[in-house]
């Protein structure tokens, strides 16, 4: 009986410090999400950003040759195949962020660049609103280098290539909303 005991206290441990040490790889940011014009503006709402892993490099030069090549189409169906965290408005679960690219900004900052698959609903697509176009959620975050900063969000996007390797967001019909009081805290290991 005392071997059994023994041996689950070990087993519970081991879990335990395995559930550590992933929640200690990963990044959040956490702040507010101000909504500028259109049916949302005014709207006060959380924002939360949860980075497992840093898109890499060449997964973004991926992103880049599907939307040189085929458009819309092509980058929606690279980008589902990549899980770089969650990201959510609201008090919800979010969805998956497909992308999440980390470049130096000015003065030790660092800028995040969130592009993710939105939810596209039912009413969308049996009505066949021009809403059902914008594919995507698209999230610019500038944090400084204690980890705080600001940024934009757009939850209806379409994204076009402009050049090499430009993003050109395009919003749908709103202004984009304002994230403000980031936070972050956490860090994220290597890019996969």
């Amino acid at each position: 009986m005392r071997r059994r005991f023994f041996l689950l206290g070990a087993l519970c441990l081991v879990a335990a410090s395995a559930v550590s040490a992933a929640a200690q790889s990963r990044q959040y940011v956490q702040g507010q999400a101000v909504g500028i014009g259109g049916r949302r503006a005014g709207l006060n709402r959380p924002f939360n950003l949860t980075i497992n892993n840093y898109t890499s490099p060449d997964d973004v030069q991926r992103l880049n040759q599907a939307l040189r090549s085929g458009g819309q189409e092509e980058l929606l169906s690279v980008l589902s195949k990549l899980n770089a965290g969650r990201i959510a408005l609201g008090n919800n679960v979010g969805v998956t962020a497909n992308a999440v690219i980390a470049t130096p900004a000015e003065g030790g900052g660092t800028k995040l660049t969130v592009l993710y698959e939105r939810n596209v609903a039912i009413f969308e697509l049996r009505y066949g609103t021009r809403s059902a176009d914008y594919r995507f959620g698209y999230a610019e975050i500038y944090l400084d280098s204690r980890g705080r900063g600001q940024g934009t969000f757009i939850p209806s996007a379409k994204v076009r290539l402009e050049g090499d390797n430009n993003w050109v967001v395009e919003d749908f019909a709103e202004f984009p909303a304002r994230l403000m009081g980031l936070r972050s805290s956490g860090r994220v290991g290597v890019a996969r």
